[in-house]
This record gives structure tokens, C-alpha cells and sequence, in this order.
């Protein structure tokens, strides 16, 4: 594979080097740098979120808080815009081809929608480009989804979730003559008998950056040789391959590139509809065994489910609007406050695409005038670095590990690579919470039970895992392994950037600072920086057990 470019950013000052925030011997000039940089980042915040504030699909009067309760609102508002997807106009820069295949069989009698990543039939760019090309081939639709039985580490508790919300995606195609399918292995091998038996016209996927998901895709394409196959990037606001065709170096170099696209994709969503062709094939349609599918999986089931999420659509809806009615305006000033429960925590929904980002964006950014800060601050962590991680994954085929690095990066860590630790653990002390840190153990024992981690703590999280491992390397894969296992939201690229290679040991999207032991020039955090930003014994006191 071609090396791939990095984004460099241009004309920036030399970085004055320092150790934390909470190190007490920086300098004057130090810190005047460091508010300097806030500033032009801060400023750089600011003008994306009043251009997405100030988009027509922000200027138009919608009104998303009448009508109660938000899922009704967001309904009626769809409906508003449009009828149908055929009288939208459809970005295709959305789409791009998988296979070489550019006609439609004139024999065909279905278009079929892959669902993969994206896993709604509302708010969903892909299922909405498969039934306007249905409509105008006058054809049936159908929608199928390929279960593999293990997916890298995850357990029961996310298959579960995952499963629970694509039983919601059934019921919901049944409600719009839509034909739901759930197909048992890998795409490659079952969706060409698919295409085969139900004589398929265009197969209409989602798009993923990452390795496992893609080589699905790139199978299929070479398997599949007599119709199209297409990729609609339904997760992200911009398309990733449109957004950059180059490995971003960072925040500020992608935002700039987002900014630019706003008023082409930042837009309303028009309804899905029901369909007006069915399937002839209707009626002999199996029902799905769940309970024999549940029964299939070959995965961890010592992890359980969590009480505090209601997998699928609706559920996601319903976090939702209790963000923007109950802790929105908190999110601005205590989002770092692990104690304080103000973070929307849609992150599981988000990563199942449940729930579209970009209609959480759109609902947040009607909230400006009235909480600024807390809106722009949600805009950046769910726009800018949502598709900054997306970045890095499609055009980094390193994410996973350590030759991912910045080069500056791994050379910090291999000058250190010998140097003593202070403390070292095994996978299985780190997974049950046997070290010495009581936060740190908090922070895993909350991963454990609910799902989630806190994002601030997943920081310290993965920083100390670097501390108390003998290698970088072993840091990753160990970090990788609880991530995956244990969070709603492991396996995505989020977890990858913004919580593993950034956080731990790579250094992703940010530069050096000031050198130490184990750490080198990487960003460092310690418990005493955490003990002046938060009330740490109550965190510590919530989760002292398993």
C-alpha cells in the first residue's frame, strides 16, 4: 500500500515545551504560549459552530422543542422537509463505487440496502440513497445485515445491544414494507447467494475506516462482478474521503477542511418512507429466531449487560433528549467532572449507528444562543474529533499499534523503553482493578460495570496503563483488549484515537512536552492533577468494588 501523506500545519510557532497542566514549574512565557494556542484554538471552535449555527438547515424555523416528546418532534420535522427522498436533493458525492459495475440489470427485482456500521433506518444517508434508487428502478427493497459470530474483543454485553437495536430495525421495516434480513457469517460469503436468489440490483453499503469492516467491503466488491456496489458514507456530517484526501495531522488542520463543506452537507434529513413497491416474496419471508441467533455467538458472556441504556433507536432518542433537557447546560463548564453527570453519554448509540450524529448536531446547535459554550464544546467532540478519528483510521492503516505514531513519538518512547517503572502489572491486575491507584481502579471498575468509562478518566486511564507495562506495545494491546471487552463503545475509531493512541503512548494529534521518565515528551497525568480537578474520594468511594 502507498505511503500516505500527512497534513502538516503551516507557519506555527515553535512549541515551548512543558509537562501538564498541573505542573507547578512552568514559566511565564510557557504559559503565555499556552493561552496563546487556547486562544487560536478556541477561535478556530467558535467560527465552526456559528457557521454550522448559521447553515440553512439551522436558519430555516424548526422547532425541535414544541412538540413533545423529541422523537415525535424530529418526525414531524422530517416530514416537513420533504415527502420523499425523491424530491430531496441527494448529495452523491456521499456515494462512492465499490466495484467497476456501473448498470442496473434489467432483469433485477430488488435493491438491497447492507447495513454494517449504520444500524437505523431514519437519519441514515445510505438507506435513504437505497430507496430513491428503488423508487426510481420501481423495485422492492430490502435491508440485511451480516452477523459474524466474534467480532475482535467484543462480549455478550455489546453483541446484546447490538442485536436489541437491530430488532427494532426489523420492526420498523416491517412497518414500511421494507423486507429486513439477517444474515448469519461473513458478507463475502453469504450475500452473493443473496444477490443470486433474490435477483439483486444495487447493493448499497455504509462506510467504516477500519481494517475488519473494509476488507468486508473489498471482498464483496470482487466477489460481486454483475452489479453495482456502492459505499454511502452515512456516519460522519462529511463524507471522509470528501472531507480530506490525506491523513490529517490534527484538530485544527481538519476543522478548516469541515468548516469549508458545512453548507454542503450539514443539512436537514428527509423521511424514509414506506415503500411503494413490495416484494413478491413478501409473504414467504422466515421469521428471525433471535433467541437461536443469541445462541450462535461465540463470544465472552461473562461480561453482562448494563442496566442504564436502552439499546436501539428510540432508546438513543430518549438519551438524547434528556442531554438537551437536563445536563446541556451544565456541559460547558463540568463535561471534565467525572462526579458531575452532565455528558449526553450517546457514545454507545453513536457507535452502533443507532442514532445519527449529525441529527444530534443539528438538534444541539438550535441551543447555541442559549448555552454557547456547552454547545460548542459538543460540537467540537462530536463533529471535529468524531471525524478527525474517522481521519485517522481510513488514511492510517497503522491505528492499532505503535508504528502508528508520530515519528517523534515513537523515538520518545524507545529513548525510554528501558527505564523503570515504578510499578508493573499484569493484563489480569489491570483488568480486576489490583493496582494501587484507587482512581484509576474507580475508573475500571466503572468500565466494568455500566459500559462506560468517563471520558477525562479515560485519559488517566490509558496513560497509567503506559506507566505500569513493560513495553508501549504491551500498553496498546492491553488497553485495546479492556476497551474492547468491556465498553459499549470499544472497536471505533474514537477509542482508537482519542482514548488509546492519543491518550496512551503515541502521541496521535498532539505534540511533545516536556521529557520524563517512562513517558518521554508525551502528554503526562498524574493523581494529584486530577485531585485539583475533581472531587476524586467521591468518585473513588462510588466504584470501590466489583
Amino acid at each position: 500500500m502507498s505511503k500516505r501523506k500527512e497534513s502538516m500545519p503551516m507557519g506555527k510557532k515553535k512549541r515551548v515545551k512543558r509537562t501538564s497542566e498541573s505542573d507547578c514549574n512552568t514559566t511565564e512565557k510557557e504559559d503565555e504560549f499556552e493561552e496563546e494556542e487556547q486562544q487560536q484554538q478556541q477561535q478556530q471552535k467558535d467560527e465552526l459552530a456559528s457557521k454550522i449555527t448559521n447553515t440553512k438547515a439551522n436558519t430555516t424555523v424548526i422547532d425541535y422543542f414544541t412538540i413533545k416528546p423529541l422523537q415525535s418532534a424530529i418526525d414531524h420535522i422530517r416530514k416537513s422537509i420533504c415527502s420523499s427522498i425523491t424530491e430531496f436533493k441527494f448529495n452523491k458525492t456521499r456515494v462512492r463505487p465499490i466495484n467497476k459495475i456501473n448498470e442496473i440489470p434489467q432483469d433485477s427485482q430488488t435493491i438491497l440496502y447492507w447495513m454494517s456500521r449504520d444500524q437505523r433506518l431514519q437519519d441514515n444517508w445510505a438507506m435513504l440513497y437505497a430507496q430513491r434508487l428503488a423508487i426510481k428502478q420501481q423495485l422492492p427493497l430490502h435491508v440485511a445485515f451480516c452477523l459474524v459470530p466474534t467480532f475482535l474483543a467484543a462480549s455478550l454485553r455489546a453483541y446484546r445491544f447490538m442485536l436489541k437495536g437491530l430488532r427494532e430495525v426489523e420492526k420498523e421495516c416491517q412497518q414500511l414494507n421494507i423486507i429486513f434480513h439477517l444474515l448469519l457469517g461473513k458478507a463475502e460469503n453469504v450475500l452473493p447467494k443473496f444477490v443470486e436468489d433474490n435477483k439483486v440490483g444495487t447493493i448499497i453499503t455504509d462506510f467504516s475506516p477500519l481494517r475488519v469492516p473494509r476488507q468486508w467491503v473489498d471482498n464483496v466488491g470482487k466477489k460481486i462482478t454483475k452489479i453495482p456496489v456502492v459505499q454511502v458514507d452515512a456516519h460522519n456530517v462529511v463524507p471522509c474521503w470528501h472531507a480530506s484526501p490525506k491523513l490529517e495531522y490534527g484538530a485544527r488542520t481538519i476543522r478548516t477542511k469541515l468548516h469549508k463543506h458545512m453548507n454542503e452537507f450539514f443539512t436537514e434529513y428527509p423521511p424514509v418512507i414506506k415503500h411503494p413497491h413490495t416484494s413478491t416474496t413478501h409473504s414467504e419471508m422466515k421469521t428471525i429466531d433471535w433467541e437461536t441467533v443469541d445462541d450462535s455467538l461465540q463470544v465472552d458472556r461473562t461480561v453482562n449487560e448494563v442496566s442504564w441504556a436502552t439499546p436501539g433507536y428510540t432508546g438513543g432518542i430518549a438519551q438524547l433528549e434528556s442531554f438537551i433537557n437536563e445536563r446541556i447546560m451544565s456541559f460547558g463548564t463540568s463535561r471534565n467532572d467525572p462526579t458531575k453527570n452532565v455528558l449526553s453519554n450517546l457514545s454507545p448509540w453513536l457507535h452502533y449507528g443507532q442514532i445519527s450524529p449529525q441529527r444530534a448536531l443539528l438538534i444541539v446547535a438550535k441551543l447555541r444562543s442559549k448555552y454557547k459554550e456547552a454547545c460548542d464544546e459538543y460540537i467540537e467532540e462530536t463533529f471535529v474529533r468524531r471525524e478527525l478519528s474517522d481521519n485517522y483510521c481510513f488514511y492510517q492503516d497503522n491505528y492499532d499499534n505503535i508504528n502508528g505514531a508520530w515519528d517523534w513519538a515513537k523515538k520518545t518512547l524507545n529513548d525510554h523503553r528501558k527505564d523503570k517503572r515504578t510499578y508493573e502489572y499484569s493484563r489480569d491486575d489491570l483488568e480486576y482493578a489490583r493496582t494501587t491507584d484507587k482512581l484509576w481502579n474507580a475508573a475500571q471498575i466503572q468500565m466494568i460495570k455500566e459500559g462506560k468509562m468517563h471520558g477525562f478518566l479515560r485519559m488517566y486511564w490509558a496513560k497509567k496503563i503506559l506507566e505500569w507495562t513493560k513495553t508501549p506495545e504491551e500498553a496498546i494491546e492491553i488497553s485495546i483488549y479492556l476497551n474492547d471487552k468491556y465498553n459499549l463503545d470499544g472497536r471505533d475509531p474514537n477509542g482508537y484515537v482519542g482514548n488509546l493512541s492519543y491518550c496512551l503512548s503515541c502521541g496521535i494529534h498532539d505534540q511533545g512536552w516536556r521529557e520524563r521518565p517512562v513517558f518521554g515528551k508525551i502528554r503526562y497525568m498524574n493523581y494529584d492533577g486530577c485531585k485539583r480537578k475533581f472531587d476524586v474520594k467521591q468518585f473513588e468511594n462510588k466504584y470501590s468494588c466489583l
